[in-house]
């Protein structure tokens, strides 16, 4: 019973944020009663897998390993700021030296170097980041609470639009290995990869929106401003994946249990999608812990040519303004999306590789 629960966590999982990505982008929504009972039936699944698997010791660790992570990065980038010359208020003209004082003073920059590192730190803790140089009165966890809605719909459509698409590219063209099928399909495979997205998008929006007007070109505001975004974001990641897999699959495929499942009579696609593709995804998940955190932290082309109100913005923004409390928000949400992702990736080696212990 333990065993099939094991192996219906990650099934389980990936249905429920493909059942809330379709929703979602459909703009649908599911009712609360809903969400609830899925997520607790996820929950279990993986308390299962946990307890199975021996390796709560394990993520426990990575968790004082992320914070501790964490709290380095704050305090390299609280220094790194405060060491680099010139300051957030650093005009062509020079302000009055009374009015100075009293921005200094406002934000408690005249305050000595430990207590404002103090203080900092003391807000990350309860997630009070201060309020923006720039944006006059603006808390940043309400600035950044407000831009991440967008972005992480945006990341996480393009994230399954590539993975939808490029693994089952690679499996079929190592499927077809030097046939025509094979050969077309790594030539957009290498097309996509080379061609970037501020290539890319311009072109869609050419052609949906002036050639055909189809779609519109700009804003965030339903399922049709959706589709060109998506769809740039989305193309250079899936063609990394289809070469990721296919050459995976084609060393996988080459194994001895593969020619011994062949003998046995499986189906060609049964061989594949049961007993090659499983063991062919290593290389995939390793690209996927960095993908995951660049895009659904933002991408500030897509975000900048098809006008989304996302993080991106922000990521610039706050270093062209050197607005100190926006730069460290914006630092530590990066790399906590990137620690969970990469503690994602780890846990699912396990999943897909029984001989990849974690200890």
């Amino acid at each position: 019973m333990i065993d099939k629960l094991k192996g219906l966590a990650f099934p389980a999982l990936v249905l429920w944020i493909l059942i809330l990505t379709i929703n979602s982008f459909l703009g649908f929504e599911m009712a609360p009663p809903v969400l609830w009972a899925t997520g607790a039936v996820i929950l279990f699944a993986f308390a299962v897998y946990v307890f199975k698997m021996k390796i709560f010791s394990y993520i426990f660790f990575r968790f004082i390993e992320a914070f501790l992570t964490l709290f380095a990065v704050a305090t390299f980038t609280f220094l790194l700021l405060r060491v680099l010359p010139g300051g957030p208020f650093d005009q062509e003209k020079t302000l009055p030296p009374e009015v100075m004082e009293n921005i200094a003073k406002k934000y408690n920059l005249d305050a000595p170097i430990y207590e404002q590192y103090y203080d900092y730190i003391a807000g990350v803790f309860t997630l009070d980041f201060g309020e923006s140089y720039k944006y006059i009165g603006r808390p940043i966890t309400e600035m950044l609470a407000e831009s991440m809605p967008a972005s992480i719909e945006l990341g996480i459509y393009s994230l399954i639009l590539a993975f939808l698409i490029g693994i089952p590219a690679g499996v079929w063209a190592a499927s077809r290995h030097n046939k025509f099928t094979d050969r077309l399909l790594m030539f957009f495979s290498i097309s996509g990869v080379a061609l970037p997205v501020f290539v890319v998008s311009p072109v869609l929006i050419l052609i949906f929106c002036y050639k055909f007007e189809l779609l519109p070109a700009a804003m965030w505001s339903g399922t049709a401003y959706y589709i060109l975004p998506v769809l740039a974001l989305g193309t250079r990641p899936a063609a990394t994946i289809a070469r990721l897999t296919r050459a995976s699959v084609l060393e996988v495929i080459a194994s001895d249990y593969i020619r011994t499942a062949k003998a046995k009579g499986l189906s060609e696609t049964a061989v594949l999608f049961k007993h090659v593709l499983k063991n062919s995804l290593i290389p995939v998940l390793t690209y996927a812990g960095p993908l995951v955190a660049g895009l659904l932290s933002g991408s500030f082309i897509i975000e900048q040519i098809h006008a989304i109100p996302g993080l991106a913005k922000h990521f610039v923004a706050s270093v062209t303004n050197r607005d100190y409390p926006l730069i460290m928000g914006v630092t530590l949400l990066y790399s906590a999306i990137l620690i969970t992702s990469n503690l994602l990736v780890d846990i699912l080696y396990s999943y897909f590789d029984p001989r990849i212990k974690l200890s």
